[in-house]
Order: structure tokens, then C-alpha cells, then sequence
């Protein structure tokens, strides 16, 4: 979805709100109608990798299938409705016996954008990617390069810009670029 600082409770997001209302926890049906505002919505969808959702047989399915194959998956929540989700999983191609890397994914509601929120929670999540899994040494992010703001989430979290990727990914039969960011387990984090 850390070794890192998390986000002070003053970094206030606007007037009578701050980041300490924001958590991390397992998802489950009874967030179903919160995950269908976010996966409906066409400007969160547009650099993902699924359609925006039609029907709640489609959230149905993705907390019951699709977030169980993750090797760690939690909804972003704010006051404990889940206004996200964040998840790491096993970067493909790596052979069984070596998962020493990991590939960080979220997805936030977008009337939650540009408040800070998806910084706190990638933040929260670098830390349990190396406290939980200590066998972990990188923890990286695919970016579209489109994707400016996830960008610039993933640098003020700690991550380190790598390179960009040329036609890397086949997305919604596109190919696309994408930019590699990575935080190590021994990197210094503020």
C-alpha cells in the first residue's frame, strides 16, 4: 500500500481534520457501499489497471477475490469508512524462494486527493512492509508517467525515483510508461 516518520497530528488536511483520523484496516463487506464510490468514479480508475466498477457484484467480488491475493491489503479509512485501499503484493517473476521485494499499489477516493492522505497511509505502510515482513529489503511503485500526482506521493513518502520504464505495461490495451520508485529497508527515512 515503513520505517518512516508518520505524519504528525498537526499536518491538518483542512479545517477540523487531521491525520489521525485516517487508519488502515482489513476490508470486509460492510464497506461495500463506501468501495463503490471510489470504484465507480472514472478519475480513479484512469491509471489503474481495472474498469470503473458497474455494479456492486463487482465490489462484491473484488473484496472477496481480488484483495485476498494481495500479500497485504488494507482500507484507507477516514473515521473507519474506507475512502481507499492500499495493498502490497509479490512482484511478478521473481522465483518463489526469493521474495525479497514487494510492489506497493493504492487507490483513494478522489474528493480525498491532494490532502495528504495517500502520503499518511504509504508512509504507514513502509513501515509495516519491514517491521511485519522483516525478510523484505524493497519495498517499489510502478507510476504512469501521466500520474504526476502519485508521483510526487510516493517522494514526499520516501521513495526514491529509479527511471522511467519505456512501453512497460499494457494497460486497458494501451501501452504505457511508467516511472519506478523504490524505498530499501536500509534507507533513511524522514
Amino acid at each position: 500500500m515503513e520505517g518512516a516518520t508518520i505524519c504528525s497530528t498537526t499536518d491538518s488536511i483542512e479545517e477540523g481534520f487531521d491525520l489521525t483520523q485516517i487508519s488502515l484496516r482489513p476490508i470486509s463487506l460492510d464497506d461495500l457501499d463506501d468501495l463503490m464510490l471510489w470504484t465507480t468514479d472514472e478519475k480513479v480508475a484512469r491509471y489503474c489497471t481495472w474498469e470503473p466498477y458497474t455494479s456492486k457484484e463487482d465490489g462484491i467480488n473484488f473484496i472477496q477475490n481480488i484483495a485476498g491475493k494481495s500479500l497485504w491489503f488494507r482500507a484507507i479509512c477516514l473515521n473507519n469508512r474506507a475512502i481507499g485501499c492500499i495493498d502490497f503484493f509479490s512482484c511478478e517473476g521473481q522465483r518463489r524462494n526469493r521474495h525479497k521485494s514487494v510492489e506497493l499499489g493504492y487507490a483513494l477516493a478522489s474528493i480525498y486527493w491532494g490532502k495528504g492522505i495517500a502520503t499518511h497511509a504509504v508512509k504507514q505502510v513502509i513501515k509495516v512492509a519491514f517491521s511485519e515482513f522483516p525478510h523484505l529489503e524493497r519495498l517499489q511503485a510502478l507510476v504512469d508517467v501521466e500520474n504526476v500526482a502519485s508521483q510526487k506521493v510516493l517522494e514526499k513518502a520516501g521513495f526514491q525515483r529509479e527511471g522511467v520504464l519505456r512501453k512497460y505495461v499494457v494497460i486497458k490495451g494501451k501501452s504505457r510508461d511508467m516511472v519506478m520508485f523504490s524505498v530499501l529497508s536500509n534507507d533513511p527515512l524522514s
